[in-house]
């Protein structure tokens, strides 16, 4: 294939080749890659655009500002059209300033079979019904830094690859393990046919603390976590076979599941 000019000016915002970045939703891009696959999405900054590639992502297009411009082109080479122009010029078109530089469409793998991340895992996160995608990308960020081997996305959950959840976990979500399960009868068999032990993160009446579960911990656990505000589902604590609980003091009930997970996660790992 033939090197195309890999600094391409924007001029206009009606340019075609600009589709990607131009005002779309993180819904739109999912279903935005034109040949029935699983959709694009926006990756922020260079070190996001670095962890992306070196996932093996696929980049489409990049723009670009200033001096990351040249950075931009250090990471795709000549076979990706980086294309740059005035702030303001750009911030029309995406619709937000960028902060970071630049932007990248990549385009989403395919999301692998959550038995495959589970063979040889010893910590898995599993999230439920978590609507921000902020705390998502912070989960995700936590589970990177203090080593959960994968995390399981249940249907209703925010996406890890929207973009505030990427810029959030710093593009973590993009070395971290991850996919979607089905409902709690099939992920509950899921788990447990790998040897996993159910342990859901809530209030209840009989849980247990968490120091005490973590002390005599089992060798594989599945650490649930539920939505914001309501927690887990009846479901989800039928499902588990230990609920567990962090003492708070102060008449506080309970911790920001992005802080929660944080906390779990170090005290089981």
């Amino acid at each position: 294939m033939r090197a195309v000019s890999p600094v391409i000016a924007v001029d206009s915002l009606d340019d075609p080749r600009l589709v990607d970045f131009a005002h779309r939703t993180d819904v739109a891009l999912k279903k935005a890659d034109g040949r029935g696959g699983p959709g694009i999405y926006i990756a922020e900054s260079a070190l996001v655009l670095g962890r992306a590639l070196a996932a093996g992502h696929r980049c489409r297009a990049v723009l670009a500002l200033g001096s990351a411009v040249d950075d931009a082109v250090a990471l795709v080479g000549d076979e990706v059209p980086v294309y740059s122009g005035p702030g303001e010029m750009l911030a029309s078109l995406t619709g937000y300033v960028l902060h970071r530089g630049l932007i990248a469409s990549m385009e989403r793998p395919a999301l692998p079979a959550p038995s495959s991340l589970l063979e040889g895992a010893r910590r898995v996160v599993v999230l439920e019904d978590v609507a921000d995608p902020t705390n998502v990308g912070a989960i995700v960020r936590s589970v990177a830094a203090i080593g959960a081997d994968a995390l399981l996305i249940a249907p209703r959950c925010s996406d890890p690859l929207y973009r505030r959840a990427i810029r959030v976990s710093m593009g973590t979500v993009l070395q971290v393990p991850w996919t979607r399960v089905g409902d709690w009868p099939s992920t509950r068999e899921l788990l447990h046919d790998a040897g996993f032990h159910i342990a859901a993160l809530a209030l209840s009446d009989d849980a247990v603390e968490l120091r005490a579960f973590a002390a005599s911990a089992p060798e594989r656990v599945a650490l649930v976590l539920g939505a914001e505000g309501y927690g887990l589902t009846e479901e989800a604590i039928a499902a588990a076979d230990t609920v567990v609980m962090i003492p708070m003091a102060h008449g506080i009930d309970s911790l920001n599941v992005a802080a929660a997970s944080a906390v779990a996660m170090y005290a089981l790992a």
